[in-house]
């Protein structure tokens, strides 16, 4: 008798586990379907607009902080630049009389 329920048991596992493998492979089938037609540029575009819901924006305020301390670091850098151009200029200027002269 226990043998005989031993037996029952396995076999209704063994159909459980072959519904489960037919219930999978059919979900596979299923992925593939739609992986076939989200392909390319769709689904480009899809994971596009996934990965934009998923941005941390800055605020406004973020933004003009930055922002001007980008333009203050470009206006000091030319001005630094400038300086460095017109003072090289005139030692050149001197140099170059100097060696005139003699």
């Amino acid at each position: 008798m226990a043998k005989e329920k031993k037996d029952a048991l396995e076999k209704t596992a063994k159909k459980d586990t072959d519904k489960n493998l037919e219930k999978s492979s059919k979900k596979e089938k299923t992925d593939k379907k739609s992986e076939k037609k989200s392909s390319g540029i769709g689904k480009w575009f899809k994971d596009l607009k996934i990965e934009f819901h998923n941005v941390t924006w800055p605020t406004r305020q973020t933004v003009m902080i930055n922002s001007s301390i980008v333009l203050g670091t470009i206006i000091i850098a030319s001005i630094f630049v400038g300086l460095l151009d017109a003072g090289l200029l005139e030692l050149i200027k001197f140099l170059l009389g100097l060696a005139g002269n003699q």
